[in-house]
């Protein structure tokens, strides 16, 4: 072949080769992010306060000696209720009945002086003063006899009240008297007592709450009580007394309630939650918790406009209900919020927005004031 024709045919080769080059392929647009909206529920939720409290007794006597001696009897069950005068624990008397025996013998001593001297003075054989001294000691002698009497009914250590008699806090034998401290504790378990701290800021809010919207404290304020256990006590309480002032160290004032406590299933140094309900918010705004994401300065959820694009909006939330959160800033009745698929709208993202199944109904969970 010639040079010449063998130069086309490679140039021809290059050129059809050149023609075949496959074009790009270009990527088609990705679907829309598929998420679940709902709107808002609005409703009126109660609003509880909840605190926390300790149980006493409405009235705690400490039971103490008031003569000195040895303690010879215990007669009551410790733990067990006890009626006022029933006896709990007996001093040793015996030195105390003889001081009784003495004071009486004197006290008859004096008695049958001043007689005599009496007699006497009317027969104007004897001054005057010496009948006033006789019966400066007859008044002197009855009063040593009254006071001896009283000693010897004071080794009879008797219950001042009603109540639950708590653990001896000594043994017999022991020395006791005025000055060896507490012997045992009677507290009055029904109704039982819980005192609590409310905040200063709570208690003006309470008290300037429309009637229409909460309630007066304490005035119409029904107590709850939740033990230890989370179960509910079933006897409602009431409030009992307030504190005259604020505690500068902690801002609070402190609160007594009382409770029913037939069964005595209540003690005092229990701890519980008090709670009660302190208002209503009308026409609340709610959503589901997982709608909400909690940033380090606030809270923010994500709606769908009706161009179908999500916007992420700062909110700010108020009491938790259930699995819901009530938001008392940023939200509208009609938006869409994002309930599922929340990480897919990100800001000016398109969506693919689809209602969320309706939630089922729950009751209302006290939320704290």
């Amino acid at each position: 072949m010639p040079r010449f024709a063998s130069f086309i045919l490679i140039a021809g080769t290059v050129i059809l080769a050149a023609g075949c080059k496959p074009k790009p392929v270009t990527a088609a647009p990705a679907a829309p992010a598929e998420v679940e909206v709902m709107r808002p529920l609005v409703r009126d939720e109660p609003v509880y306060g909840e605190w926390v409290g300790s149980l006493d007794g409405l009235v705690n006597a400490q039971v103490r000696a008031q003569v000195s001696g040895y303690l010879r009897r215990q007669a009551y069950a410790e733990g067990t209720q006890v009626k006022a005068g029933d006896l709990l624990f007996e001093v040793d008397p015996r030195s105390f009945q003889n001081a009784v025996d003495q004071a009486a013998a004197a006290a008859e001593k004096a008695s049958l002086a001043f007689g005599r001297n009496e007699e006497l003075a009317g027969k104007q054989v004897l001054a005057k003063q010496e009948l006033d001294n006789a019966q400066a000691d007859l008044t002197s002698s009855h009063a040593a006899l009254a006071q001896a009497k009283l000693n010897l009914e004071f080794t009879q250590i008797r219950s001042p009240i009603d109540g639950i008699a708590g653990l001896a806090n000594v043994q017999l034998g022991d020395l006791v008297g005025p000055s060896s401290g507490v012997l045992t504790t009677v507290s009055t378990v029904d109704p039982i007592k819980v005192y609590f701290a409310i905040s200063e800021l709570s208690y003006l809010q309470f008290q300037r709450v429309p009637p229409e919207i909460g309630h007066h404290f304490p005035d119409d304020m029904d107590l709850e009580l939740i033990l230890t256990d989370g179960s509910i006590y079933p006897l409602h309480g009431k409030f009992f007394a307030i504190d005259r002032q604020v505690d500068a160290n902690t801002g609070t004032l402190r609160v007594a309630g009382t409770f029913p406590n037939p069964d005595r299933l209540l003690r005092p140094g229990q701890y519980a939650r008090i709670r009660a309900l302190v208002g209503v918010n009308k026409n609340s705004l709610q959503i589901p918790q997982r709608a909400v994401t909690e940033l380090q300065d606030g809270y923010q959820i994500a709606v769908v406009g009706a161009d179908n694009i999500a916007h992420l909006r700062p909110v700010k939330v108020g009491a938790r209900v259930g699995s819901r959160w009530i938001i008392t800033s940023g939200l509208k009745p009609d938006d869409n919020v994002v309930v599922e698929g929340l990480q897919k709208a990100r800001e000016g993202a398109a969506v693919n927005p689809h209602p969320a199944p309706a939630p089922a109904a729950a009751a209302p969970n006290p939320s704290a004031r």
